[in-house]
């Protein structure tokens, strides 16, 4: 066996290994972030309050980075409607969901996107590359509709595999529009949950889900197939 045969395998485990660290950390994020809570949402809220008519701007990049160590988006939502109110809140979440998105999928692509190709292998990478240039997009859009998907480390991986900035930005734009409407809505009416707006809120909640369920099934299963008949020889 060659030297360069012999150091396919190792190689591979190098990337194994890089790609196993990243995940190792951002698992740790999220146990402080989510199970022990070492960051205070009342406070940021209350701080970022104090900044007057900057608020929604303060706001908007403090929740871009919140949510890129993966502090839960509904619930930074739902401060942003608390705020502002359903219609200014709206644009605030969205431009911390697209600030967010673009840091995670930026650190991704630094961190894992040569580790993530290595253990692909120069076919599936250029499959995934042709992918990419013809739905990158629109699996960006397709993963803010999935109902429960953690949106940070979506981006993290969706950068590792090399979708572009922008896509990452345009797509979060697009899919996660609904879902900043229905969380910054039940944010502004927290006090009033059977306000007619929260029921406007939890009905767009229910299409967007299903919506998101039907096309993530419907994604799964054509990528499967296109990789399969990738594989079978001419």
């Amino acid at each position: 066996m060659s030297e360069t045969e012999d150091s396919v395998p190792e190689s591979r485990w190098r990337d194994g290994v890089r790609l196993g660290v990243f995940a190792a950390f951002l698992l740790g994020m999220f146990y402080l972030v989510a199970v022990v809570r070492v960051i205070d949402i009342e406070s940021v809220r209350s701080m970022v309050a104090a900044t007057g008519p900057a608020a929604p701007v303060v706001y908007a990049l403090t929740a871009a980075l919140l949510g890129a160590v993966l502090v839960p988006g509904p619930i930074l939502a739902a401060g942003s409607g608390l705020l502002f109110g359903p219609l200014v809140g709206t644009f605030v979440t969205l431009g911390a969901t697209v600030g967010s998105a673009v840091v995670c999928g930026f650190v991704g692509r630094r961190a894992g996107r040569r580790s993530a190709r290595g253990l692909l292998g120069a076919a599936r990478t250029d499959r995934l590359d042709a992918q990419i240039a013809r739905r990158g997009l629109w699996a960006v859009v397709g993963q803010r509709f999935i109902p429960g998907a953690p949106d940070a480390l979506a981006s993290y991986t969706f950068g590792a595999l090399g979708i572009p900035l922008w896509q990452l930005a345009a797509g979060a734009f697009i899919g996660s529009a609904p879902r900043a409407f229905v969380y910054t809505a039940l944010g502004s009416s927290i006090g009033d949950l059977s306000a007619p707006l929260a029921y406007a809120a939890i009905t767009v909640w229910c299409v967007v889900a299903i919506i998101g369920a039907f096309a993530a099934h419907r994604g799964v299963r054509n990528w499967r197939r296109r990789d399969a008949e990738a594989d079978v020889p001419s």
